[in-house]
């Protein structure tokens, strides 16, 4: 189907999570009316909604515009538009996904929204929807990693030995550090991401590359990558917590989600039992996926036909994390797959 170009329209709409944090839904609809109904996207870390939006002919949200959907996009607490704050997914399932989701449900009068989340918005959702705390999402398409996070042999190193080390300098790493950083670890870590990324001259992708991954770049392919785009990630990354990694690394060395404080609205391993949601899922991986490898959705997928059999999974050839929305040719090579599998009953 050819996308036809809308004026887009948008507004923004506050909302306060469960344990009072305030987060915000962006509502993004064509000059016609929205034909089918209300679909959230999920951010990952350390970065905004904005991240659906980079300056390719045609983004994600153009594309789902265009194909008649009601978009929003959550602003959850991990989002550099929010105050840094030490966050875990723990908070983020239990407190502020369900409570987006109630927004849009009341924002549109709709009794059920769809989803795609990608990186950490997608474990932490995955986490809430499997534990039972999202009844009204009926179809989720999630990116990257959802409930099995596999990482690199060089990623599970750093966040092994070298993360805890790092964490007694720092509450948290940015990527937008700089030569003039206002620490000796940030400018540190500036110069050591500098010193071993020469793929290409941004210092955000380096630092990205090295703080996320095990490739050069590590969240890309640069061959996927306009150079607007490869400008524009500069602004899109910023802070994330190191209360973050030290959930992951318990996730990784698990082999599966789990919380880091038990709480009883979720369970001690999120992959012991059956998923405690209705919700088609659908599992995306790039096939060059330096961040979390696709091994990670493939498990997911494995757990998930244990125990019924209405999922999907998609391994997409040559693409990497972030590619499958930012990518150039991702309005032909990606979005198609995955407004098929909103659109499938």
């Amino acid at each position: 189907m050819e996308v036809e170009r809308q004026v887009l329209q948008e507004r923004t709409i506050p909302f306060t999570s469960g344990d009072g944090v305030e987060c915000n839904l962006i509502n993004v609809r064509g000059t016609l009316p929205p034909t089918r109904g209300p679909v959230l996207l999920v951010h990952g870390a350390g970065v905004r909604a904005n991240i659906f939006r980079a300056p390719v002919e045609t983004n994600f949200v153009d594309y789902l515009v265009a194909h008649g959907y009601d978009v929003w996009l959550e602003n959850w607490r991990a989002s550099i538009d929010l105050a840094p704050n030490e966050w875990t997914l723990d908070q983020a399932a239990i407190f502020d996904h369900p409570s987006a989701v109630a927004k849009v449900l009341e924002e549109t009068g709709s009794k059920t929204v769809k989803a795609v989340i990608h990186c950490q918005g997608s474990t932490s959702f995955m986490l809430s929807a499997a534990s039972g705390l999202l009844p009204q999402v009926d179809t989720i398409v999630s990116n990257a990693v959802s409930l099995h996070p596999v990482v690199p042999k060089w990623s599970w190193f750093k966040l092994t030995f070298v993360l805890p080390l790092v964490a007694l300098f720092t509450r948290y790493l940015n990527p937008q550090w700089d030569g003039n950083a206002d620490s000796m670890i940030a400018r540190f870590l500036y110069r050591f991401a500098r010193l071993t990324h020469r793929e290409c001259d941004n210092s955000v992708c380096h630092q990205v590359s090295f703080y996320y991954g095990a490739g050069f770049p590590a969240l890309w392919r640069h061959e996927n990558l306009n150079e607007d785009t490869h400008e524009w990630l500069r602004e899109e990354f910023a802070m994330v917590p190191m209360s973050f990694y030290r959930q992951i690394v318990r996730c990784v060395h698990h082999g599966s989600l789990i919380p880091q404080d038990r709480k009883d609205s979720l369970p001690a391993d999120v992959a012991e039992g059956p998923p405690a949601t209705d919700a088609r899922i659908a599992l995306f991986a790039g096939t060059e996926n330096l961040c979390f490898l696709p091994e990670s959705q493939s498990r997911t997928f494995e757990y998930l036909k244990r125990h019924r059999d209405k999922d999907a999974l998609h391994i997409v050839p040559e693409y990497g994390h972030l590619d499958m929305f930012m990518g150039k040719n991702a309005a032909k090579d990606v979005f198609p797959l995955m407004v098929a599998e909103l659109e499938k009953d």
